[in-house]
């Protein structure tokens, strides 16, 4: 069964800094967190992930690191999270063999979803949903009827991504997703726990009792 964990915290150039968000996410209690350094040398990603990797340990808030898999072993994160463009899942796998790692992956449309189920990521993420800002070249907008439906549909665990803000949340969760990411709101932010806090106080009120 899907889980569900509500906020995925992406980290990119943080207003508040990143090890200063790292601990507010884990104050939290957020499940996920990736760090996503785009267009920096392997080794200050690494450099990063080491200081983050102290505030994670041992708590119930896993480290992921973006994209590269030997950044992402190098830090002895705990997991990575692949894009289409970047090595393949199987790949990966057999590059990083350290018990108990997980791994997620990036999907766009309905055929990348489907494909993502052979293949049996720890997680996917689903979106754009709406138009972003985070990426220098976007992939196309799903909006929220498209991405309720990829997620509906999805046996695996997945997390909408793309555009999400406190304001626009309700809708995305009414639309399906169970899990979101909102990287500008946290990342833009002087008081990223509040945010943090904000933001699954809309999704615990959304999803009522359990």
């Amino acid at each position: 069964m899907p889980d569900a964990f509500g906020l995925y915290v992406i980290l990119t150039d943080p207003l508040a800094g990143y090890e200063a968000c790292a601990e507010a996410a884990v104050a939290e209690g957020v499940r996920f967190l990736q760090l996503r350094m785009k267009a920096v040398p392997r080794e200050e990603v690494v450099r990063t992930a080491r200081l983050l990797r102290p505030i994670t340990r041992g708590t119930g808030t896993l480290l992921i690191v973006n994209d590269d898999v030997f950044a992402a072993a190098e830090a002895d994160a705990d997991g990575v999270h692949l894009g289409q463009g970047d090595m393949p899942l199987a790949e990966a796998r057999c590059a990083w063999t350290a018990p108990g790692k997980l791994f997620g992956l990036s999907t766009h449309n309905e055929d990348q979803e489907l494909r993502a189920r052979d293949l049996r990521p720890d997680y996917i993420g689903v979106g754009p949903v709406f138009p972003t800002l985070t990426k220098q070249v976007p992939d196309p907008v799903l909006g929220l009827e498209r991405m309720g439906r990829i997620v509906r549909a999805s046996p695996l665990t997945a997390v909408a991504i793309g555009g999400i803000t406190e304001e626009n949340l309700p809708q995305v969760l009414a639309h399906g997703a169970v899990n979101f990411c909102a990287v500008r709101p946290i990342c833009r932010s002087t008081e990223p726990r509040l945010v943090i806090r904000r933001l699954m106080a809309v999704w615990r009120a959304c999803r009522g009792p359990k």
